[in-house]
């Protein structure tokens, strides 16, 4: 029999269903996800995949502002999206923009915010996807309020927290865990751990054995899963959500990757790492080990493929056709949806910008 200290432990090693090379390992407390799961998943990292593409090359013409790109760790963003059922609430970072999408968020509306224009971009009640936040663990403590909310009005209701590791090192990170374990909020604490909070390598963020262990100190279980194994995500999430949902209060999963491209197409991460750092992670990319594993088990045919080339092929084109054409925008929208009564200092702000606008136009 367990002690309640042991429940709170992440495996020593990272949960891995599938290796690198495809190659199928049992575990004795994760199942496989079904075929079609897998499959599905498949589509969803090739759109992935073509998402982070298309969108830094929007960024090279003008089109968008910033990206910071998903490129490698698309496995953890679609699986932070399958696990959850509709009525769940994702609660984003700015390098979401793949999971919100797999959320069913329209792609240009998704990265409108990263235009520059008009706000969140989309309706956070439309697919519940809360605003994609810029700073670092904002939004977790805003997840923590819904899932609480959710849990006194007796809704079937879990919430799904993303962040990357540069956030565990916020104050909101350890508030938010805290507060959820005191009153069992329902839900999952996800950290893409891709070893850089920008130019800061995680041994200067932490001495901890693993970001996972930080939840035993809240009375949070903990759980390390490769980030690159879409199989094992899959499993690992879906099993965190599930005890969030039956009343066992948050819960706290890593996922071990790396952030392969730079942290924003502002970054030059040459001046911090070398490329033989980088190399190895590239074998290990999560497309490259799910197509292998499809491929072994005779489940990727030329269907399959033709539906991933096919879907990846309409969203890239469906953010060319709505980002290329110049936006119409309204200075005076900077001042909406704001507050529902304007503070004295908001109108006097506005006023001020329509004063400015007026002489421009005299």
């Amino acid at each position: 029999m367990t002690t309640v200290e042991e429940q709170l432990l992440p495996s020593a090693e990272p949960v891995r269903l599938i290796d690198q090379d495809g190659v199928l390992h049992d575990h004795s407390s994760y199942e496989l996800p079904t075929e079609q799961t897998l499959i599905d998943g498949y589509v969803e990292l090739i759109k992935g995949r073509r998402i982070n593409d298309q969108a830094s090359a929007l960024v090279r013409q003008g089109r968008l502002a910033v990206y910071p790109s998903s490129h490698g760790q698309e496995a953890c963003q679609i699986a932070a999206s399958m696990v959850l059922a509709d009525g769940d609430w994702l609660f984003p970072t700015y390098r979401d923009t793949v999971s919100i999408v797999s959320r069913g968020v329209d792609p240009i509306e998704t990265l409108t915010l990263l235009r520059g224009d008009w706000h969140s971009g989309y309706d956070p009640y439309a697919r519940n996807v809360a605003p994609q936040s810029t700073p670092l663990a904002t939004q977790l403590t805003h997840a923590v309020g819904v899932a609480h909310a959710a849990r006194l009005k007796g809704e079937d209701t879990v919430v799904m927290a993303l962040c990357g590791d540069g956030a565990t090192s916020e104050g909101d990170f350890h508030e938010a865990l805290n507060f959820a374990a005191v009153f069992k909020a329902p839900v999952v604490f996800f950290v893409q751990n891709n070893e850089y909070a920008i130019s800061v390598p995680l041994a200067k963020q932490t001495v901890a054995p693993s970001i996972a262990h930080k939840g035993i100190g809240y009375g949070v279980p903990g759980e390390r899963t490769d980030g690159n194994d879409l199989a094992g995500l899959l499993a690992v999430l879906g099993q965190a959500v599930a005890k969030a949902r039956a009343g066992e209060g948050p819960q706290l999963v890593e996922a071990h990757t790396y952030r392969v491209q730079a942290h924003t197409n502002a970054d030059d991460a040459t001046r911090y790492r070398q490329d033989d750092e980088v190399t190895p992670w590239l074998e290990r990319d999560p497309i490259k080990r799910l197509e292998a594993y499809l491929t072994q088990a005779g489940l990727l045919d030329d269907a399959v493929r033709q539906r991933a080339e096919q879907t990846a092929a309409q969203v890239a084109q469906q953010l060319r056709d709505g980002l290329m054409p110049e936006p119409s925008v309204d200075p005076e929208d900077l001042f909406t949806h704001l507050y529902a009564v304007p503070t004295p200092q908001l109108a006097e702000q506005a006023a001020f910008l329509r004063d400015e606008l007026a002489r421009e136009e005299a």
